[in-house]
């Protein structure tokens, strides 16, 4: 627990992922929020709520990047102060507006949300050592496990007894606090070291987002869209069986074993590689598929989860050490937007999976898509070659990229 010590004293450190946790729980919760007031408050069905849900995370998705590159040139506040004020106007309006402008504004909305993970992450890599920094990362994704096993549980508490109007409320308000608190408390994006070096200016795209980097993304849009797999296929597994009063339980499990994975993989000396954890993590997928009631798919998810947060950790610390301190916004946004897009693709692929086989079934295909990304990503891991020329920050990753080589 040393390293998670050391972590934990940088200087507005503990501040920083304490807000950030706050802005994170409430992102997280925002579309079960806006599906409850669809549901509840407008009295339309799922495919109504599902359809808000969607142009939500596609805005989302879309927007990350754009935000990155927005952090990159014109600094931090002015994202954060722009999004936060965009969110204000649409939680307030929740309630008035028909279904069809709020499938509008919700994709605006999703398109300039609050951008609390990937500056989180661009903290991190600013404000730790390279001995850190493996750590700092895990405490990152132990935070955004922490983020999914609350925000969206609180909703449904609470839409249980408020109105659905209130709920949306709080969640914007959640949001606008967290957004308002990173502001204030505008965490470096930028080493001291990088600043002084000149290691701001902006390199062109052909530098940085090469075959690692994209594979990099690779392995995390299959390791989401993994997860997002699982979850349903949790749920169908409970249906089948008439026990789906049980599944809050099994994913309260899933979560808790998934923080303790993180926590154990920060600790350990050294890394492993991306491509090897998320072909762990797709191969202990697949034997979940025969668990056929709750008792046993807690036993089941136990696996999945303690390889989950280690698998998302490696992938945050390869980006941060991927990309040039000039276009690590971008970078980070293109990070949300490869973890949205595994999570918004996986359910609707694992479901077909599911209605084509069997609720055991989604643990295969989920499994077998995580697999596939973590061969593509070792493919192009080996693709390019550890000996290069180029720019002072690109031969400055040369021993991180044959550490890699070597482990793949």
């Amino acid at each position: 627990m040393t390293g998670y010590r050391q972590v934990l004293a940088v200087p507005g450190m503990a501040s920083l992922l304490g807000v950030s946790l706050l802005a994170r729980v409430a992102i997280s919760a925002d579309v079960m929020a806006l599906t409850m007031y669809v549901v509840l408050g407008l009295q339309m069905n799922y495919a109504a709520a599902g359809g808000v849900a969607a142009a939500l995370t596609a805005g989302t998705a879309l927007g990350g990047p754009l935000l990155g590159r927005v952090i990159d040139a014109r600094g931090l506040r002015t994202v954060l102060l722009a999004t936060v004020a965009v969110q204000i106007v649409f939680w307030l309006s929740v309630p008035v507006m028909p279904y069809g402008v709020l499938l509008g504004a919700a994709f605006v909305a999703g398109l300039l949300m609050v951008p609390a993970a990937s500056v989180t992450r661009q903290a991190i890599a600013a404000m730790t050592t390279e001995g850190q920094r493996r750590a700092a990362f895990a405490l990152e994704s132990v935070q955004g496990e922490l983020s999914y096993m609350v925000g969206p549980a609180v909703v449904i508490l609470f839409a249980a007894k408020m109105s659905p109007e209130v709920v949306a409320w709080g969640v914007g308000a959640a949001i606008t606090l967290g957004g308002v608190g990173i502001a204030w408390l505008k965490p470096p994006l930028r080493a001291a070291n990088e600043v002084e070096s000149g290691a701001a200016v902006r390199p062109s795209r052909r530098e940085w987002l090469g075959a690692r980097m994209i594979a990099v993304l690779t392995m995390l849009f299959g390791t989401t869209m993994l997860l997002s797999g699982v979850d349903l296929a949790i749920v169908a597994t409970l249906e089948e069986a008439g026990q789906v009063s049980w599944a809050a339980l099994v994913m309260t499990v899933f979560g808790a074993a998934s923080v303790a994975g993180g926590l154990v993989y920060g600790a350990l000396p050294r890394s492993l590689p991306t491509w090897l954890l998320l072909g762990l993590l797709a191969l202990v997928t697949v034997p979940a598929g025969f668990a056929h009631d709750w008792p046993w798919l807690c036993v089941a998810v136990v696996g999945v989860g303690l390889l989950t947060a280690p698998t998302l950790s490696t992938v945050a610390d390869a980006v941060s050490r991927l990309a040039p301190a000039g276009v690590r916004g971008e970078a980070a946004g293109l990070q949300s937007s490869a973890a949205s897009a595994g999570f918004a693709l996986g359910s609707p692929v694992i479901g077909v999976a599911i209605d084509a086989s069997m609720p055991g079934g989604g643990f295969a295909a989920a499994g077998l898509a995580g697999l596939a990304a973590a061969l593509v990503g070792s493919l192009l891991s080996r693709s390019v070659s550890p000996r290069r020329t180029g720019t002072p920050s690109e031969r400055d990753l040369e021993p991180f990229e044959h550490m890699v080589n070597k482990g793949s």
